[in-house]
């Protein structure tokens, strides 16, 4: 094998170690703490251990991994500051966006929204087979089409970068208040009956935010960390 082509082997083994060990800890399966023996994941994808070191340098980077003295490479806990705020400003820029949104939501736009809510309310229905991970792939596919049309995109550009941030800092809070997913589906269903009958501006974006801060609010409360900070 030639020096480009090795290299870009080995560049492959570190993108699939990656993306086996980051979905993994988006998703729960590997909870904040666990150990990541290198050696373990290696033969578990059957590669070397230098692709899954790279792979493991690249989580750290992301916050995802952190390194502990005798301990070695581990995953990071969830940090409640950094989720609340993260949340707080979501609240306002997708509330803001949605708002300026909804003059453009036409009734495909709604028929979209509302055929995602209802295979989200089927899976909130069925608690022995919720998932989580999947609940909040439809719940960002709801909002999304909710707020797309915005015209202003340094405002769009603020929501997409909140979202991305949640994924980084653990991928689902309903992995930690499932309870949460029916109410969050019925408020859905409030959004989009406010942008069909031609609803102030205000009362959608108030309604866009309090969402949001209700699902930061079960959070919080189901962490106890709720009583000590600040909530907007």
């Amino acid at each position: 094998m030639s020096a480009p082509a090795r290299v870009a082997a080995t560049a492959s083994k570190s993108q699939l170690a990656y993306e086996w060990l980051h979905d993994r800890i988006v998703s729960g399966s590997l909870a904040p703490g666990a150990r990541l023996v290198l050696a373990q994941v290696a033969a578990e994808l059957d590669v070397s251990v230098v692709p899954v070191r790279e792979a493991v340098r690249r989580l750290e980077a992301e916050g995802l991994v952190t390194f502990e003295k005798n301990i070695g490479a581990t995953v990071a806990g969830i940090d409640p500051v950094e989720y609340l705020y993260t949340m707080q400003t979501l609240s306002i820029v997708e509330g803001a966006a949605t708002a300026l949104s909804a003059h453009a939501v036409g009734p495909s736009d709604i028929a979209t929204a509302r055929a995602v809510n209802a295979r989200m309310r089927a899976m909130a229905e069925d608690p022995q087979h919720f998932d989580p991970v999947q609940f909040t792939r439809l719940n960002h596919e709801f909002h999304s089409v909710l707020f797309e049309h915005c015209p202003n995109p340094h405002i769009l550009d603020l929501v997409h970068r909140g979202w991305n941030r949640l994924t980084a800092l653990r991928g689902s809070t309903f992995s930690f208040v499932p309870e949460r997913a029916g109410e969050s589906v019925a408020e859905h269903e409030g959004l989009l009956a406010l942008i069909e009958r031609g609803a102030s501006s205000e009362e959608i974006e108030l309604a866009a935010r309090r969402h949001r801060s209700a699902t930061l609010d079960a959070y919080l409360a189901s962490t106890g960390a709720h009583p000590n900070f600040p909530v907007l």
